[in-house]
């Protein structure tokens, strides 16, 4: 994109993405379709075909806009980017939420704006930067392998390792909780390099291509029904030095890196799961309104979505300066969602539960499917950690094993 678009004020470029928009052809939300009849799973219980096709569908559309010079607003020109702000970013988020656009997906998300940044951070190697504009552009789709059977919130306890061989590594171990794994064609691993010192100075980050040998997914059934999470098992994969984010042993600032991206992008799910539109649709529908209990959690449900949109307005305006930014909106959101929860099963109660045919049903793909928010990105416990000790200034919880090489660590 030329220099001159780079001066755009927030208000000419939301004039001219208006446009564009206009000129695709797409509807408008509250418009041309009913608002209601957005989907009100928090995970996707589809087939894999039907997943797929939602993915394509979306990466598609990440292309059209991609090209457009709308994919990477806030990127520098040199990988794609249009080299505006943040400000100009969400301004497009918010005239792109008014349209009626693909679905979004958790493994597009992971990879545009969690993997993609964390590349740009740690611009290590050419083979590296190669993975990023392709990222953007959604031809490439990367998850997270962090979390293992015994390092959830503790992530720092991972045992899967990697060992220098030559030029190589070569890592063995499993992954859990994987999104978007069985879909994506690379993936962000840490692993231990070093058991002899501290755990949280043992681990190294790689990229790592997924379809190597000795590379198993195997996806796992949610109790909402879709499979939307994976196991992946690493036995002796090689992965070249070229693809190490980071250096030998750091691999701990790099995750941290990672993580805060996605507490910083957590805030602004606002669609993920059902909509507030749907909620007051539900209590009129019910009769709800005539009860003051109801009535009353309903206003405070209104309340808590709006002062959200307010905190979003606020954050693309204001850099986050305190460091836990990320974690108080993602502490936020998880709370909104069980929020949400907790309204619905009161108007709903037993017809929560029973398939009627009245459509009451679909939201069981809520209330089963928000509780999983409340602990991917760091559960709510350690969100809270966070802003106590970093926001707040409290002291840090005792650990026992800060000093203690990983190898002695009783598992």
């Amino acid at each position: 994109m030329s220099d001159t678009i780079s001066t755009e004020t927030v208000e000419q470029f939301s004039v001219r993405v208006a446009a564009w928009f206009a000129g695709q052809g797409i509807a408008r939300k509250g418009l041309d379709q009913d608002p209601t009849e957005h989907s009100k799973a928090v995970f996707h219980n589809l087939s894999f075909d039907d997943e797929l096709a939602l993915l394509r569908q979306l990466t598609d559309w990440i292309r059209t806009r991609y090209d457009a010079g709308l994919g990477a607003v806030a990127w520098p020109e040199s990988f794609g980017g249009a080299g505006l702000t943040h400000a100009h970013e969400a301004a497009l988020m918010r005239i792109e939420g008014d349209h009626d656009v693909p679905s979004p997906h958790e493994l597009v998300s992971v990879t545009r704006h969690l993997i993609a940044p964390t590349l740009k951070v740690y611009d290590r190697t050419p083979q590296l930067r190669e993975l990023i504009t392709p990222m953007l552009r959604g031809d490439l789709l990367a998850c997270q392998l962090f979390s293992e059977p015994g390092a959830g919130s503790d992530l720092a306890s991972l045992a899967t390792r990697a060992r220098r061989d030559g030029d190589d590594w070569v890592i063995t171990g499993q992954k859990v909780w994987t999104s978007g794994a069985q879909f994506a064609q690379w993936g962000e691993l840490l692993a231990r390099t070093d058991p002899d010192v501290p755990k949280h100075r043992g681990i190294t980050a790689f990229m790592v291509p997924l379809d190597a040998d000795g590379i198993e997914v195997r996806p796992l059934r949610q109790m909402s029904g879709g499979s939307s999470f994976n196991e992946v098992f690493l036995t002796s994969v090689r992965v070249p030095d070229a693809y190490r984010i980071g250096e030998v042993g750091e691999g701990w600032k790099v995750a941290l890196t990672t993580l805060g991206f996605e507490r910083d992008s957590s805030g602004d799910n606002t669609d993920v799961g059902g909509t507030i539109d749907q909620a007051i649709e539900l209590a009129r529908t019910t009769a709800s309104l005539e009860d003051p209990v109801l009535r009353h959690q309903l206003a405070d449900l209104v309340i808590t979505h709006r002062l959200a949109e307010i905190a979003t307005a606020r954050d693309a305006a204001t850099p986050d300066t305190t460091g836990v930014g990320g974690s108080i909106r993602k502490l936020q959101w998880t709370q909104r969602l069980t929020q949400m929860s907790e309204f619905v099963a009161a108007v709903l109660e037993g017809d929560l539960v029973v398939d009627d045919g009245s459509g009451s049903f679909d939201w069981t793909e809520h209330v089963l499917g928000a509780p999983g928010y409340r602990i991917a990105g760091g559960s709510d416990e350690v969100q809270r950690s966070l802003i106590a000790e970093r926001y707040l200034g409290l002291p840090a919880e005792p650990r026992g094993d800060k000093t203690t090489p990983w190898r002695d660590i009783p598992r």
